[in-house]
């Protein structure tokens, strides 16, 4: 391929699409990205809410990246991001606060031993379940590194859990919130295979020189315009990339061996072509595209998972005994202290993910119904200052079993997809969606 006449257009600024834009300007090519709104990062970007005539900037939704993000991580630290300054990590520590009985289970990874040994001591020393429920737990971690973590078809995972002979307080506590977190899907549909697919890299053997665990959690300890979005655009910018913002694509149109891009600046051309959209926007870009009407067939029958995030504004002086709290039989489901993240004082940041009553609540209700579930758990809470409900309604693919996904490489030659969806691995997560975006840019380089 001549390199000097591959000019490469990257539809859609979220995560995919950056990590696409900045392997293809590694391996030389010419890049225009277009976005169709205000600003890139995708489902990670920030928003600004004003009270009381103050602005504060909020992440459109809390996220948590794990160890097992390698290539996220390896994107970060190529546009200069500095791991120990942009995350907190923190070794797999999960306490689950149950309502309306108080009871408390608690297990915490053992960081200073290989895996799957921190797993398997962790469950040893956990709290808040029985001694036949912890051998139970333990022969089911023994028996999926056996089985290197395969099944032989995919199943609902609440269905395999069960025939696994997991306790129902272990899948409560343990298993159904680590299925929401991972997958944003109901434990009853969610798929077996994806979930297991992210356990194993989450607990598989890491580098003896790194020291760095595939299970830790990494919490963002600022908003994620400033992790993950700005330093990309800027070595994109740095290294001769055109960003174009507010841009919506009109019409994609085959031209020649190439495509005729229309936006409101009207018609360009490239020679490739990564759409790195979301799934539910793909219609109104290949329509005129004949070759990818079977993958249109294949992402128009997705149905897809909420996630909302409350915030609740406490006095400064307030704080969590943790960074991170989990909460089960109630509607919130993991709590963060962003005092204690993002120097936010005082504002927690309370996740619900995947369908479910507070769907039925207006955001005032909501935001009461789950200061109200706070103050259960944690009574000595002061009342909220404030509140702001961000609801993302669309905001995953519902990761179901034997679900089909796209390819990045498609029927129509120089036309590529990337996006979370199309890594078929993993669930819709920021690792993901950078892994497709690498990958686009490998199958161009080798075109």
């Amino acid at each position: 391929m001549n390199i000097s006449n591959t000019h490469v257009a990257v539809i859609g600024g979220g995560c995919a699409g950056l990590s696409a834009a900045a392997a293809l300007l590694e391996k030389g090519f010419q890049v225009t990205l277009f976005e169709s709104s205000s600003q890139l990062g995708g489902r990670a970007r920030t928003v600004l809410v004003e009270n009381n005539s103050l602005m504060h900037v909020l992440d459109n939704g809390q996220h948590i990246l794990l160890g097992a993000y390698h290539e996220t991580l390896k994107l970060l630290n190529k546009v200069g991001v500095d791991e120990e300054k942009a995350f907190m990590r923190v070794p797999l520590r999960i306490n689950m606060h149950a309502v309306p009985f108080k009871s408390v289970f608690s297990l915490k990874s053992a960081n200073y031993l290989p895996s799957p040994l921190n797993m398997l001591v962790g469950l040893i020393a956990c709290k808040g379940i029985s001694i036949s429920e912890l051998i139970t737990a333990i022969k089911f971690m023994v028996h999926l590194r056996r089985t290197r973590f395969q099944i032989t078809g995919d199943k609902v995972l609440e269905n395999y859990l069960l025939e696994q002979n997991q306790p129902i307080k272990l899948i409560e506590m343990l298993w159904e919130p680590l299925c929401l977190a991972a997958l944003n899907t109901p434990i009853a549909i969610a798929s077996t295979q994806i979930f297991l697919n992210v356990l194993k890299d989450s607990f598989s053997n890491d580098s003896l020189t790194t020291r760095k665990k595939n299970s830790d959690f990494l919490l963002p300890r600022s908003d994620l315009s400033k992790i993950i979005a700005n330093p990309i655009a800027h070595y994109l910018q740095v290294n001769g990339a055109e960003i174009k913002l507010n841009r919506r694509i009109r019409q994609l149109e085959i031209d020649g061996d190439g495509f005729s891009l229309t936006t409101r600046d009207g018609k360009a051309y490239f020679s490739h072509v990564v759409i790195a959209a979301p799934a539910a926007r793909l219609d109104t870009l290949i329509e005129s595209i004949p070759k990818l009407q079977n993958v249109y067939k294949q992402t128009q029958n997705y149905s897809y998972q909420p996630i909302y995030t409350v915030y609740l504004q406490y006095p400064p002086d307030f704080k969590l005994e943790n960074v991170m709290h989990g909460l089960s039989g109630t509607l919130g489901q993991w709590v963060f202290d962003r005092g204690q993240l993002c120097n936010q004082k005082g504002l927690l940041a309370v996740i619900i993910s995947a369908t479910g009553k507070h769907q039925k609540l207006s955001q005032d209700d909501l935001a009461l119904h789950i200061a109200k579930e706070l103050h259960h758990v944690f009574p000595d809470m002061p009342k909220p200052l404030w509140h702001k409900v961000i609801a993302e309604k669309r905001a995953t693919f519902s990761c179901g079993p034997n679900l089909a996904r796209p390819t990045n490489k498609t029927l129509q030659p120089r036309l590529y997809l990337a996006g979370d969806y199309t890594y078929a691995d993993y669930p819709a997560t920021i690792e993901g969606a950078v892994r497709s975006g690498l990958a686009c840019a490998n199958l161009i380089a080798n075109d």
